[in-house]
């Protein structure tokens, strides 16, 4: 987790800014100038667009009685798309707009989920109540995080 952290806060601003450094010199400081701007601008419309298209889905599973699973998903990559295109960057920009754009944005749903499965398992357990005159049906369920480095697992309630 410290080497993605590093890459985040180290590697990938040291890049960006190379890469805004090279525009310039290619075309001139104003129209890269400009492009910070205009992406920042246009990725702000674009999320806040996303967004309320989303947050109107995850309110029409609600009223019909479904847990809004893959609209919550969009929601937080839209989130983090408008973080990224409000950071100055070319990389940072591509994947903010690829994460705005709902096919692109399902391609990286499909691999989050994909992700969490292969991590997390679902362990249920059912056991009955004796201490009742009634029986009673108590229903447990635990997250197990699978680590594939280690055969250890852990149960978390």
């Amino acid at each position: 987790m410290l080497f993605y952290l590093l890459l985040l806060f180290i590697v990938v601003p040291f890049v960006e800014l190379a890469l805004l450094l090279k525009l310039a010199e290619l075309t001139s400081w104003w129209h890269t100038l400009l492009l910070v701007i205009v992406t920042g601008v246009v990725g702000t419309w674009l999320a806040r667009s996303q967004g309320l298209r989303t947050y109107g889905k995850i309110q029409q599973s609600l009223a019909a009685g479904q847990m809004p699973t893959d609209s919550l998903i969009d929601a937080a990559m839209i989130f983090v798309a408008g973080a990224l295109l409000l950071t100055p960057g070319i990389l940072t920009d591509l994947v903010g707009f690829s994460l705005l754009f709902p096919p692109t944005r399902l391609f990286y749903r499909r691999w989050l989920v994909k992700r969490f499965k292969a991590r997390f398992t679902m362990q249920t357990t059912f056991r009955t109540s004796e201490s009742r005159r009634q029986e009673s049906e108590i229903i447990d369920s635990y997250v197990v995080e699978h680590h594939p480095e280690s055969d250890d697992t852990s149960r978390t309630p």
